[in-house]
């Protein structure tokens, strides 16, 4: 009687099994899935697909509403200038968002930073250039003790950010006695403080340089998300942890590193705030967290961490800054504003939920 061949298969042998394997497997789901199935898919690989489509239709209705003068070269930038201080501290949300956290404290973080510029300026005489650096390693700072908290002592990242945001303010607050320092002190003697407001034009389009950094931040942590190592990590981070740490990720240290960066891009917001407004207020910004959430939600990125894209994002931004002006220009009663990004919100939250449900 033949024994059985109980040889290990060779190398060859289970390369065209799997194959073979992986090609049936992928031929069955393909033919299952339903149309719907197919754009759950696709909306999961493409999470910037809806706030574009939706930037892309709001677009199209103003103009028919309003006619040309809404997509005068002067109104499209004149949107562009109004998301901008959004945009960037958007851009730090985004990066806790995808660790499946969240920053309550960007806005209040933005203003301080933009208060010790100011202050260590006029108040100390520190040059204003190193008055900037002070300003953005405050707000590395803020974002460092975040970090820390949330990754070292496991604290949530809702109380942790809810108890920084009120700390900050009210250390803005007392540290600046509520003091403004108005626009002509600082054009007069401190001009780099308002770089970020200054224009230039393009035709009839007027462009600031907050606009360039908002562009130039967003077009940059695209790259890092997309195309490193680093980037992959973040995700990993956010969609399965213990996963990421069995795979060799230092999560501790992301999350430090996640938080700290997101400081520092508030401070950068601070700054373009100076010279988005002109002056140094201690109660500019004291909407830029929620700002920052909503565009973060409406633009597609998944509160449960792990996917989205920063571009979604940045379209969730210009959605609410279109439907702002746009609504302005048709002379409607401002509240209507707020309405409908209110159920932007709602509608944004509900399609993720579904595009998880069926992708996952």
């Amino acid at each position: 009687m033949a024994e059985p061949n109980t040889a290990a298969p060779t190398s060859q042998e289970f390369e065209k099994v799997l194959v073979n394997s992986s090609t049936e497997v992928a031929s069955f789901d393909t033919h299952d899935k339903t149309p719907l199935q197919k754009l759950q898919h696709f909306l999961h690989s493409s999470p910037a697909a809806v706030p574009l489509i939706v930037l892309v239709l709001s677009l199209i209705a103003f103009g028919a509403i309003l006619g040309g003068k809404f997509f005068s070269a002067f109104t499209m930038t004149l949107i562009l200038q109004q998301v901008a201080i959004v945009g960037i501290v958007g851009a730090a949300q985004t990066l806790v968002v995808l660790t499946a956290g969240i920053d309550l404290s960007v806005g209040a973080m933005m203003v301080l930073s933009s208060v010790i510029m100011g202050q260590f300026t006029f108040r100390y005489g520190l040059p204003p250039a190193l008055s900037v650096l002070c300003g953005l390693g405050v707000g590395a700072l803020c974002g460092f003790i975040n970090g820390t908290l949330v990754a070292r002592m496991k604290l949530p990242p809702f109380i942790v950010t809810l108890g920084m945001w009120q700390i900050v303010l009210a250390s803005n607050f007392l540290y600046s006695a509520n003091e403004t320092i108005r626009a002509q002190d600082i054009s007069a003697n401190a001009p780099i403080l308002q770089f970020f407001g200054q224009n230039f034009r393009i035709g009839n389009a007027v462009f600031t340089y907050g606009v360039v950094a908002m562009v130039l931040l967003v077009a940059l942590l695209w790259y890092v998300l997309n195309r490193t190592a680093w980037g992959r990590y973040v995700y990993a981070v956010g969609d399965d942890p213990e996963a990421a740490k069995l795979a060799g990720v230092n999560v501790k240290g992301m999350l430090v590193t996640i938080y700290t960066l997101s400081g520092l891009i508030c401070a950068l917001a601070g700054w373009a705030l100076i010279g988005r407004i002109g002056s140094v207020s201690p109660t500019a910004g004291q909407f830029a967290n929620i700002e920052s959430i909503t565009a973060v939600v409406i633009g597609g990125i998944s509160l449960f961490g792990g996917r989205g894209s920063i571009l979604g994002m940045l379209f969730g931004a210009l959605i609410v800054g279109v439907f702002s002006l746009g609504l302005r220009l048709m002379g409607t009663d401002p509240q209507w504003t707020y309405l409908l990004i209110g159920l932007l919100i709602i509608i944004a939250v509900a399609i993720d939920q579904w595009i998880r449900k069926v992708a996952a």
